[in-house]
C-alpha cells in the first residue's frame, strides 16, 4: 500500500496526455480532406482534355486518390479527435474550387495547376508527416503514408509527358499564392498572407461544364449505333443476329467498349456538383469512373490489334451533349438505371457469340466488363436515392427514373444528332469495313 505521505501526482488534462496522438490525428484529418477534394475536383479535367490516354490516366489517379482518402479515414477513426463527420474545411475547399478554373481555359493549363502545384504540395505534406511522426508508435500510419508517397511520385511522373511545353506559369503562381496563404496543406510551412488585390477566379466566374466534351484530334459524330452498314460501325441487328459472323461481333463490341469513353466524360461531371455527398458515394463514383475508363481501354487497345486505324473510328458525343443539360441526379439515374441496367441481354448474347472464337483475351475482357456493370447497377440502387435527396427530389425512385427517361428523350430531340460526321463514309469505320477487316465476304 502506498504511503499516505507520498506527494500527489499533478493532474494532467486529457488533451495533454494524448497530445502526440492528437497532433498526428490532426494531420491525418487534413490529408484526408485534401485527398477527398482532389477526388471531387480533378474529374472536371476528364471531359475537358482531349487525349484518350490522358483521360484514362486521370481516371486512374482519381481512383487511387479515393483509396488514399478511404484508408486515411479508416486510420483516423482508430485515433482520437478525428471527428465523426467527413466535411472539408472551407479554406481547403476554396483552393480546390479555384483550381478547377473556368471552362474556357486551356485544360492542360488547368491540369498543370493540379499537378504542378497542388499535388506536389500533397507529396510534401506526406513527407512532412513521416518526418514528424514516431515510426514505431505510429507504424500503421507510417506504412500507409509510405505507399501514398510512392503513388504521388508516380502520378507526377505519369502526367509529366502530357504537360511538356505547356506554359502555365501564371496559373501556377496564382494557385501557389493561395496555397502559401495556408502555409502548405498541413500548415507546416511559413505562411505568406495573400496580397490585398488577390482575386479568386471562381468567385468572379463560377465554373460551368462545357456544352460538349473534348476528344482532341480524333474524329467525332453524334452516335456509333445504327441500322445502315454503309454509315454506322455498330449495326444493331447484327449484334444479335445468329447469322452474323462472330469475328464481326467481336470488332463491333470493341467499338462499343471504346465508346464507353462517353461514360467517363459524363460521369466525371457529377463529382463537382455533389460537394456535400457522403465520401463513400464519391468513393464508389471514383471506382465506377475507373471501371468505365478500363472498359474504354479494352476497345482502344484491342481494335488496332485487329487491324483498325483508330483515326478512322469516330467518337460519339450525343450522350454527353444531352446529359449535360440535366442535373446530376438525372444523369446518374440514366447511366445506372437505364443505360447499364438494360445492356445485359444484348451483351450476354455478344459474349456467347465471341466465345465461339476461342479468344481467351476477348472472353476475359467481356467477362470483367459484365461483372463491373453489375456492380454499377448496384451502386445506382444504393446511391441514387441519396443523390436525389441532395437535390431535394421527393418523388419515388421508380417515378423519378421513369420521368427522367422521358425527359432524356425529349432533350435528345433538341440536343442529340447535332454533331456532323468528321469523316466521310469512305474514310470512317463502318459496318461494311468491319466485314472486310473480319475477313467476311
Amino acid at each position: 500500500m502506498a504511503s499516505t505521505s507520498a506527494p500527489a501526482r499533478p493532474v494532467t488534462a486529457p488533451a495533454g496526455r494524448m497530445a502526440a496522438v492528437n497532433e498526428m490525428t490532426r494531420l491525418i484529418r487534413l490529408l484526408f480532406e485534401v485527398e477527398r477534394e482532389f477526388v471531387r475536383t480533378v474529374p472536371t479535367l476528364v471531359y475537358r482534355v482531349g487525349e484518350p490516354e490522358l483521360k484514362y490516366l486521370i481516371c486512374q489517379h482519381v481512383w487511387e486518390s479515393a483509396g488514399h482518402a478511404r484508408f486515411l479515414r479508416e486510420r483516423g477513426r482508430e485515433l482520437t479527435t478525428f471527428g465523426s463527420t467527413e466535411s472539408v474545411r472551407d479554406p481547403l475547399r476554396r483552393i480546390f474550387t479555384e483550381a478547377v478554373g473556368v471552362n474556357s481555359a486551356d485544360p492542360l493549363v488547368i491540369a498543370a495547376g493540379f499537378y504542378g502545384v497542388l499535388k506536389p504540395a500533397l507529396l510534401a505534406a506526406y513527407r512532412h508527416y513521416l518526418k514528424v511522426t514516431d515510426p514505431l508508435a505510429d507504424w500503421p500510419s507510417k506504412k500507409l503514408v509510405e505507399e501514398f508517397i510512392a503513388d504521388e511520385e508516380r502520378h507526377l511522373r505519369e502526367i509529366a509527358p502530357y504537360l511538356q511545353g505547356v506554359d502555365a506559369r501564371e496559373w501556377k503562381l496564382h494557385l501557389t499564392q493561395a496555397l502559401d496563404d495556408l502555409g502548405g496543406w498541413l500548415g507546416q510551412e511559413t505562411r505568406l498572407p495573400l496580397a490585398a488585390g488577390y482575386v479568386w477566379q471562381h468567385e468572379k466566374t463560377p465554373y460551368t461544364h462545357p456544352a460538349t466534351c473534348n476528344r482532341g484530334s480524333y474524329p467525332v459524330c453524334s452516335g456509333v449505333f445504327g441500322l445502315d452498314p454503309k454509315e454506322d460501325p455498330i449495326v444493331r441487328p447484327w449484334l444479335t443476329d445468329p447469322k452474323t459472323d462472330a469475328r464481326v461481333i467481336r470488332l463491333m463490341v470493341y467499338v462499343w467498349l471504346m465508346m464507353e469513353m462517353d461514360a467517363i466524360d459524363y460521369l466525371s461531371t457529377v463529382f463537382i456538383e455533389t460537394p456535400t455527398a457522403p465520401f463513400d458515394l464519391h468513393y464508389d463514383l471514383a471506382r465506377h469512373l475507373w471501371d468505365e475508363s478500363r472498359h474504354s481501354q479494352f476497345g482502344f487497345r484491342q481494335l488496332p490489334k485487329l487491324g483498325v486505324d483508330l483515326m478512322t473510328v469516330e467518337h460519339s458525343l450525343d450522350l454527353y451533349n444531352i446529359l449535360v443539360q440535366m442535373p446530376p441526379h438525372e444523369r446518374y439515374a440514366m447511366m445506372t438505371m437505364e443505360f447499364e441496367a438494360n445492356s445485359f441481354p444484348t451483351k450476354a448474347t455478344v459474349m456467347d457469340r465471341v466465345r465461339e472464337l476461342n479468344d481467351f483475351e476477348a472472353d476475359t475482357l467481356l467477362a470483367f466488363d459484365r461483372n463491373d456493370e453489375q456492380n454499377h447497377v448496384r451502386y445506382g440502387h444504393r446511391w441514387l436515392p441519396e443523390i436525389m435527396a441532395l437535390f431535394g427530389e421527393t418523388r419515388s425512385t421508380e417515378d423519378f427514373v421513369k420521368e427522367t427517361k422521358a425527359k432524356f428523350y425529349q432533350l435528345a430531340e433538341i440536343y442529340g444528332g447535332k454533331v456532323p460526321h468528321s469523316l466521310p463514309a469512305s474514310r470512317r469505320l463502318t459496318g461494311e469495313k468491319i466485314l472486310k477487316l473480319a475477313g467476311v465476304t
